[in-house]
């Protein structure tokens, strides 16, 4: 009643008013879109002379339509458009092309595509000695607005989905319409006989390569709702790219691949975008990934892509399937200030027969068919700040429970070192001839007859702390990568003498990702399960590894070059054969034709010397520890052509594997040292190169310490914290009893490992 009351005291001179002004407006609005519509074939026309202009400037392209015109209140048709870059091939071409905007979107400043019509397009590339027709996508623009500002990656991202999602059509109809590339060696065709987009659903044919092979999209297709989901695949046999095989060298093909688009949000400085990848029957073949065929039957990902101001991450709530495994991957690339790379993986407590079953078929042959018991854990941490390299942070760790053990070896018996067996050196893919390793074999060597002398000097200066560690050293891999990042070449190794010994008695010479993943598996399976003892590990790597060319074994290296048995080799001689293990072919050039060592070792004797003489090794001594009473067999001599010194040097320091095995990863010369002064021969300063490395040793073994320190105290904590908070519901006291002395003993064992570490 009020508000009748209020409406009847409003004055009709006021409605009326109002009323005459909103007539007004849509007359205006009537007459304003009248003359739009009567003139929007002039400015139609102008708009296209505009876009023609532009690209002329801006791309050096001359655009030809032959007609265009309205069909509809929203629709434009063309006929006979072509695009042509200068003094190129013909880049695009389509006889028939008509597309509708949506009205609403448009009011808003939006081009969204309603419906669009191609018939007989093409769309050529070309890329012929170097010249290619679309090199103008690569040229940027200047722009003069710019203010310096550094670009928002979330903003540019979501621009970036929306435009392109606004720029699939709700509806489609496609006929003919052809995408070929051609290069100096490749060519593509790619015909689109049929694709439709209508309600809501795609589905199209292309032709490959006329007639090798026809290739079907089809799925979910609502690009405004931000919900897509396609699938390719082929009719009847696999999809295959032939052209990325000789772009690449690398042998791609699958059954299904299958993409899905599920969310885009944009909030908070944030652009999240939720989608999802799967494929079927996945093979690759490439020379550095593996020697044979890797297929991965069933593999997928959850891929949740966080883009904020200056970074792009995979985070971590997105998943990794592969067969029975999945893991949690966290991946994030920061641009700016500085650049900061960041990677997380880690799978949880998972069976470990899951993991051994979900290997890719022949990505690690020798663990093919092997089976095990119990549950395994592995976690990544990874983060490089380009600004800060040596700080570094990398931890890989693999753990085992209680109950984990081997059931049954794969192809390859882990265990066959621990008897007599068969060795068979490759050279170059090329076997060379056999050698029998184990008692009675003519040219084995058991440890106790090799000299302590030759058991110092090697572990010494391949892996001083064999006989604590599992195989693996952490800190030696950190430092090996922040090396290789700033060499930006693969300069320095971490392999240890376990893994060496792996390599050379199970695995092929090749140099792929997937034999040294394999590697690090199988060093983790025998140190953590105790399958060979360290003697007689250290016994076998002594036996089998190469120390010249053609040269096998200790027993043959001690003859070779001295003339004498391996029990009876000095701490000069020893040193001398630690120094060639990096690269054993150019033992020989460490001599002068006299016999004599070359200069360029001094340093590395007395870098060596003094190590094995601060663990009481050997005793200390002023004159480079043997190195002026080490001499070539006479009988050898005579092969030695004089050589230049720097020419000498450069051979002896190339590493002869790709793992850089060896003292930091380099075969050791070293610049002569210069002598000290009287001062400092009066106080014992040291003022030499190979007294600088010997401090970088010790700061990375106090770095060692100190982190190992750091991860004891925290496994402590960790395992305190579980063993006061164990689970009492439904358990009895000695259940509960139990449980905490299986933890206690569990953090023991755990806390055991990291000091057994400690170097």
């Amino acid at each position: 009643m009020k508000q009748i009351s209020y409406m009847r005291r409003i004055n009709p001179k006021y409605i009326r008013i109002a009323g005459i002004t909103a007539i007004i407006l849509v007359v205006i609005m009537l007459i304003g879109g009248y003359v739009a519509y009567s003139k929007r074939e002039v400015l139609l026309q102008k708009a296209i002379s505009k876009a023609k202009a532009k690209a002329k400037r801006d791309y050096n392209l001359d655009v030809k339509i032959g007609s265009a015109t309205f069909t509809g209140l929203s629709t434009v048709a063309f006929t006979d458009i072509s695009v042509v870059p200068f003094q190129r091939d013909s880049l695009f071409s389509v006889k028939k092309f008509s597309v509708s905007v949506k009205i609403l979107p448009m009011v808003f400043g939006n081009i969204k595509l309603a419906d669009v019509i191609l018939q007989d397009g093409h769309l050529n590339l070309t890329s012929i000695k170097g010249v290619k027709n679309f090199d103008f996508l690569f040229k940027k623009k200047k722009d003069t607005t710019q203010t310096g500002n550094k670009v928002d990656l979330s903003e540019l991202s979501n621009n970036l989905i929306n435009e392109v999602l606004y720029k699939i059509p709700d509806n489609l109809s496609l006929h003919n319409f052809l995408v070929s590339f051609v290069d100096d060696s490749t060519k593509v065709k790619m015909l689109a006989s049929t694709a439709l987009i209508k309600d809501g659903k795609l589905a199209s044919t292309i032709n490959v390569n006329d007639g090798d092979a026809t290739w079907h999209i089809d799925g979910k297709m609502q690009p405004s709702d931000k919900d897509i989901d396609v699938h390719l695949y082929a009719d009847g046999k696999k999809v295959e790219l032939p052209f990325i095989e000789k772009k690449f060298k690398l042998k791609l093909n699958f059954d299904t691949i299958s993409t899905k688009l599920s969310n885009v949000k944009h909030s908070d400085g944030e652009t999240k975008i939720y989608s999802s990848w799967s494929v079927r029957n996945l093979l690759l073949n490439h020379p550095g990934l593996s020697v044979s065929d890797v297929v991965i039957p069933n593999g997928s990902i959850d891929a949740n892509v966080f883009v904020g101001s200056n970074f792009v991450s995979l985070d971590s709530s997105s998943v990794i399937h592969l067969k029975k495994l999945t893991a949690k991957p966290y991946v994030k690339y920061t641009l700016n200030p500085v650049k900061i790379y960041e990677v997380k993986i880690n799978t949880g407590w998972i069976n470990a027969q899951d993991l051994f079953s979900s290997f890719p078929t022949g990505m690690f042959e020798s663990l093919d068919g092997l089976q095990a018991a119990g549950r395994l854990n592995y976690s990544l941490n990874m983060l490089l700040n380009m600004a800060h390299l040596d700080d570094m942070i990398f931890n890989s760790t693999l753990q085992k429970d209680k109950d984990f053990r081997i059931l049954k070896y794969g192809k390859v018996d882990l265990g066959k070192l621990n008897n007599t067996f068969v060795y068979t050196p490759y050279e170059k893919g090329k076997a060379m001839p056999p050698h029998t390793i184990g008692a009675g074999a003519p040219s084995f060597t058991p440890l106790e007859q090799i000299s302590p002398n030759v058991r110092n000097a090697v572990m010494t200066a391949e892996d001083p702390s064999f006989y604590t560690n599992r195989g693996f050293v952490d800190e030696s891999i950190r430092k090996s990568f922040i090396t290789d990042i700033k060499e930006k070449r693969f300069k320095r190794g971490g392999s240890t003498i376990s893994m060496q010994l792996i390599k050379n008695a199970f695995l092929s010479r090749n140099k792929t990702l997937s034999r040294k993943i394999e590697e690090i598996l199988i060093v983790w399976l025998i140190e953590n399960n105790r399958i060979m003892s360290k003697n007689r590990m250290l016994e076998v790597y002594f036996n089998i590894i190469e120390w010249g060319r053609g040269i096998y074994g200790i027993g043959d290296a001690s003859r070779y070059y001295f003339g004498k048995a391996p029990s009876e080799l000095t701490v000069g001689e020893s040193i001398f054969l630690a120094s060639i293990v990096p690269n054993p072919k150019a033992g020989l050039y460490a001599f002068q034709p006299d016999g004599t060592l070359r200069q360029g070792l001094h340093g590395y004797f007395n870098l060596i010397g003094r190590l094995m003489a601060k663990k009481g090794l050997t005793s200390p001594d002023s004159n480079a520890y043997g190195f002026y009473n080490v001499r070539l067999r006479e009988g050898l001599r005579r092969t030695i052509a004089p050589i230049d010194t720097a020419v000498a040097d450069s051979l002896m320091k190339q590493t002869d594997d790709d793992d850089g095995a060896g003292f930091n990863g380099v075969a050791p010369v070293f610049e002569e040292p210069k002598k000290p002064n009287f001062f400092q021969r009066l106080f014992g300063k040291k003022d030499t190169a190979e007294a600088k490395m010997e401090k970088k040793i010790e700061e990375t073994n106090d770095a060692i310490k100190t982190r190992l320190k750091a991860e004891i105290e925290k496994v402590k904590a960790d395992y305190k914290t579980r063993v006061d908070n164990v689970d009492t519901a439904g358990r009895t006291k000695k259940e509960i009893k139990a449980e905490k002395n299986r933890l206690k003993d569990e953090g023991k064992e755990k806390v055991k490992e990291l000091k057994d570490r400690m170097p």
